[in-house]
């Protein structure tokens, strides 16, 4: 089963269960895979591409619930967090902080950066290979301080 059937299976489980905010976020977030379907068309969508909206929505949600945060808003916060939560269960197993470390450090050997100018030449093949699997902000935070 694909992942976009996966999320349509959930949200019909949803539906019936009653669960009022998976299935709105769920809605959602079929929406905007429909969207992205028709920006692409006549293409298929593939895995990636549907991973790549879950992503855009979760950072959505994340940049949301600083800016509710600053605005001492807890009730938008809360259910920001519940929503990322929600979406977070269709995207795959996220690295833990070491073993982005232990990426950066191999690709800063293997391009031979020295400093933060070559920042864009260690975070191209680093993003290529988490593929998803880490949070660009957190990614950039640590190529920074391994280059300075």
């Amino acid at each position: 089963m694909n992942l976009e059937s996966k999320i349509q299976e959930d949200m019909k489980a949803a539906l019936k269960a009653g669960d009022r905010e998976t299935l709105q976020t769920l809605r959602g977030l079929l929406a905007q895979i429909k969207d992205e379907r028709i920006k692409k068309r006549p293409n298929e969508l593939s895995e990636e591409d549907v991973l790549a909206v879950i992503q855009r929505a979760v950072k959505r949600r994340k940049e949301s619930i600083e800016l509710y945060k600053q605005g001492n808003r807890q009730d938008l916060v809360d259910k920001e967090q519940k929503e990322m939560e929600i979406l977070q269960k269709y995207l795959p197993q996220q690295l833990s902080r070491d073993e982005i470390i232990a990426i950066v450090n191999q690709v800063i050997e293997q391009v031979g950066a020295t400093s933060v100018k070559d920042l864009g030449k260690v975070m191209g093949p680093v993003m290529k290979q988490v593929k998803g699997r880490a949070d660009g902000k957190e990614i950039q935070q640590i190529v920074r301080e391994r280059l300075s």
